[in-house]
């Protein structure tokens, strides 16, 4: 499991742009990954408007913004469009970098067992370095709490 003040695992995954994303690549600048569920969930839709909302004040701190999940790319045009995002969405479809955030995660609903990503986001500095984790998130008020975290860098 990262630790605050470990080296954030590297990655390199296809981003909604058409390009791969490499997170080591994008040093200097802080990245902010959040990892959600699953695309037009009614919890994930709301943290990623949240997120898209902010997303030049996350620019004007210097700190990318990119959410993360299993979903497939069409699955995240699509989410992107109908919600106009403006985030970047990354997928993990063999969930290599949700088991190296250790958010790959056992969960239950009604009764059932099953493996889903545990909503969580990661704060990295501009050296690579966990800042900040937020786990098991509850989307009301998160992007603020992680825009002032961003700001506090």
């Amino acid at each position: 499991m990262p630790e605050i003040g470990e080296n954030a695992p590297d990655f390199t995954l296809p981003s909604t742009s058409g390009e791969d994303v490499t997170l080591s690549s994008l040093k200097p600048k802080a990245v902010v990954l959040f990892f959600y569920p699953r695309d037009n969930t009614s919890g994930c839709t709301k943290e990623a408007i949240g997120f898209s909302e902010l997303k030049e004040a996350f620019a004007a701190e210097n700190v990318e913004v990119f959410g993360l999940s299993k979903d497939d790319m069409k699955s995240h045009h699509k989410f992107v469009e109908k919600q106009e995002l403006t985030v970047e969405l990354l997928t993990d479809a063999d969930s290599d970098v949700c088991e190296a955030y250790d958010v790959w995660k056992e969960k239950k609903m009604y009764g059932k067992t099953y493996m889903g990503i545990e909503r969580s986001t990661f704060l990295i500095d501009g050296a690579g370095k966990i800042a900040q984790v937020w786990r098991k998130v509850k989307v009301p008020g998160h992007v603020d709490e992680v825009m002032e975290a961003a700001k506090a860098l």
